[in-house]
């Protein structure tokens, strides 16, 4: 799934009242798992590396796999939850949640590109016949219908949250995820 897709999944799944401790931490928790590949490719670009080299070899580097697979691991994720449900921290709760959430989103949907969800203890990835961005593997069709779920899913969060931050964020959310998806669709439908 795309980055925002997985706010606004985490929102339909567990944001059960508009407050901002709701709010701030199933955000954040949505967005985590994904923040070290923005870090990455933003080192990468800094260090003038090709788009191809980029997502072709430094992706797959191994410092740059443990990295990710850090903020992906389900052991890590439940220790956390388990943690803060001990800690009786609702707060961490929603953020360790969301993160399972967003890990739970990206497993059915990475081909030969998925995390290691169960790092440290294992090196094992679950290869899916389907991608949410590769042609060859139904990233066409994946996209299409992402996009109509994100679409009704804005909808519904727009009609639930009755609060002014809740609105800017599902605002900023949806205005981020089509404004990255229509030029990524088009290069799909007429470039690629």
């Amino acid at each position: 799934m795309n980055t925002p897709a997985h706010v606004s999944l985490s929102l339909l799944c567990l944001g059960r009242c508009d407050r901002a401790n709701t709010l701030t931490p199933l955000v954040i928790g949505s967005l985590l798992p994904d923040a070290p590949m923005f870090l990455f490719y933003g080192i990468e670009k800094v260090r003038g590396i090709p788009e191809e080299i980029i997502w072709g070899e430094s992706y797959f580097a191994d410092r740059w796999q443990n990295f990710f697979d850090i903020f992906n691991s389900f052991p890590l994720m439940l220790l956390g939850l388990a943690l803060t449900t001990w800690g009786v921290s609702r707060w961490g709760q929603l953020l360790f949640g969301s993160m399972i959430i967003h890990g739970l989103g990206d497993l059915p949907l990475h081909n030969d590109d998925g995390h290691r969800h169960f790092f440290p203890f294992s090196n094992w990835r679950f290869a899916s016949p389907v991608s949410y961005w590769d042609p060859d593997h139904h990233g066409l069709i994946v996209t299409a219908l992402e996009m109509a779920l994100m679409l009704g899913s804005w909808i519904f969060l727009w009609r639930a949250y009755d609060s002014r931050r809740g609105k800017i964020t599902i605002s900023v959310v949806s205005v981020l995820y089509f404004a990255y998806m229509l030029p990524f669709a088009y290069y799909l439908l007429f470039i690629r």
